[in-house]
């Protein structure tokens, strides 16, 4: 039985539910190395600000129990510069393209989508990470503000693309208002989500393991909180298309996040570990669905059944 990967992702239909997270398959084509980028849903780049950014002090990632801490601080050549040195690999290699960007101010992100806007069609949509310190607010998240959220989205209109608003799970009873202030503000997705903050000490130095002290933890470990966020987001937003990003490393993770409401996954540490991670899970969830009978992947958006069970008493 012949089974049908591709997913429909707001207005786009992928050729399949799989790709890499921003920040972990580089800038360019570098995952072409381990596998056919053509067969990925697509391929999001390290996110992006409209100029260079030098990122974070090192020590900048640190492995953890199931997972690592990182705060790379968003290194880039930026926009321009990407443009010009990793675009065009991108583009030989067959990969749709999907270009992340930040700023620290509403105005950069509206720049930053500007010089977006005559990219060749390869560049199928603008993932826009809201994750990250709003300067003019005193570093507070994009992603912890409704207003903040909206004007964003509303900013970046100008990519001329789909946008994919790149949700925090840090916002906690915020993260469905945020959710619901980037579809008002025109985002045809949400990526949910992104790092949980954390803090790891060496008992020897006394002092934080990274150089920036707190980072975000990543990896197998936070799956199931991933898997409760996009759960919670589908239910209050069950018309949002989602893509889901958390500790995914095999078929079952991406199976489980269809199931509560993702029309597609994000892989982001596992890439670190195996770099083939990508291209192994198109395989396997084609083996899954076709071993449990599944004709599409789009029969599992949504199904799971979350009703609580009654109680024995």
């Amino acid at each position: 039985m012949a089974v049908d990967l591709s997913t429909n992702v707001g207005s786009l239909r992928l050729g399949a539910p799989v790709m890499p997270a921003s920040g972990t398959g580089g800038h360019g084509a570098e995952l072409g190395a381990f596998g056919d980028l053509s067969t990925l849903g697509a391929v999001v780049v390290k996110s992006m600000l409209p100029g260079p950014w030098p990122g974070n002090a090192a020590v900048r990632v640190h492995q953890t129990p199931s997972g690592m801490i990182n705060s790379v601080g968003l290194q880039g050549t930026g926009i321009p510069a990407w443009i010009r040195d990793e675009l065009p690999g991108l583009i030989d290699a067959g990969a749709s393209i999907v270009v992340s960007i930040w700023g620290r101010s509403v105005e950069e992100y509206a720049e930053a989508a500007a010089l977006i806007a005559a990219l060749p069609a390869e560049v199928i949509a603008v993932e826009v990470n809201i994750s990250c310190p709003n300067t003019e607010k005193g570093n507070e998240l994009f992603a912890h503000s409704t207003a903040a959220t909206e004007a964003v989205l509303a900013a970046t209109a100008s990519a001329n693309r789909p946008r994919w608003a790149k949700l925090s799970p840090n916002a906690g009873p915020l993260l469905v208002p945020v959710a619901e202030a980037a579809l008002i503000g025109g985002a045809d997705a949400l990526t949910v989500s992104n790092t949980y903050m954390g803090l790891v000490v060496d008992p020897e130095t006394r002092r934080p393991r990274i150089g920036n002290g707190a980072g975000g933890v990543s990896g197998p470990a936070i799956h199931p909180l991933a898997v409760k966020a996009v759960a919670d987001v589908h239910r209050s937003l069950p018309e949002a298309a989602i893509l889901a990003a958390g500790g995914v490393a095999t078929a079952e993770d991406v199976i489980e996040f269809a199931l509560v409401g993702a029309s597609a996954v994000q892989v982001g540490t596992s890439n670190f570990a195996d770099p083939r991670t990508c291209f192994r899970l198109v395989h396997e969830v084609s083996a899954w669905c076709e071993a449990h009978g599944v004709r599409s992947f789009g029969e599992l958006i949504g199904t799971a059944d979350l009703t609580p069970l009654p109680s024995p008493g």
